[in-house]
């Protein structure tokens, strides 16, 4: 196995210089056209870091739950989920964040670098509540990288084409995982069986 050790070999490989769209997409700011990509989108990748190593955390909700608060700052609610906060634990104490959002049917996806803090100030939280459930917290990310990516990864991976969609009655199940990894403490079955009605209790 042959390893690239240093950035003077990695680009030997790679000596194509970027192609102009490749540079001029990226800006430090929203652009209306970029504002529409991310009011479009119901799902984003999270990526933190911090002393314990790397974080990446799907988010997602109606599409545009990431909010513009102005052309360099989004902000996110925090909805309810495992409680593990590896995210937010990692944001506290290293603010730099990545954004990766993605919209069903479309090949196009939209990237954000940027620096992020929580903030629980009560009448912001507010305005994110669904079914009066406000989120415990919220991320404010200040925008230093925005730019699209283009198709070629979602068309490779045939993402949005239901042909190619995984058959899932093949795959563990949650139950089914837990149940091995608990060496048989948490009960599978019954796991899996009360999943969907405890989502819909708790999901906002």
């Amino acid at each position: 196995m042959t390893i690239i050790r240093s950035i003077e070999d990695l680009e030997d490989i790679y000596r194509a210089a970027p192609t102009p769209a490749s540079t001029v997409k990226e800006v430090d700011y929203l652009t209306p056209e970029y504002r529409k990509l991310i009011e479009a989108s119901p799902f984003v990748a999270l990526a933190t870091t911090g002393p314990e190593g790397l974080d990446c955390s799907p988010r997602g909700d109606a599409a545009g739950f990431v909010r513009i608060a102005d052309d360099r700052t989004l902000i996110m609610p925090d909805r309810r989920g495992n409680n593990r906060i590896d995210s937010l634990r990692n944001i506290v104490r290293d603010p730099r964040v990545a954004l990766l959002f993605l919209i069903p049917g479309s090949g196009t996806t939209f990237r954000v670098n940027g620096r992020a803090v929580i903030s629980v100030d009560p009448e912001l939280l507010q305005s994110f509540a669904v079914e009066d459930k406000a989120p415990r917290s919220a991320i404010i990310v200040s925008v230093r990288a925005a730019y699209f990516q283009c198709a070629r990864a979602v068309l490779r991976a045939k993402l949005w084409d239901q042909t190619a969609h995984a058959d899932t009655s093949v795959l563990p199940t949650p139950g089914t995982i837990l149940e091995s990894l608990s060496k048989a403490d948490i009960d599978g079955a019954s796991y899996d069986a009360e999943w969907p009605g405890r989502a819909r209790a708790s999901m906002w």
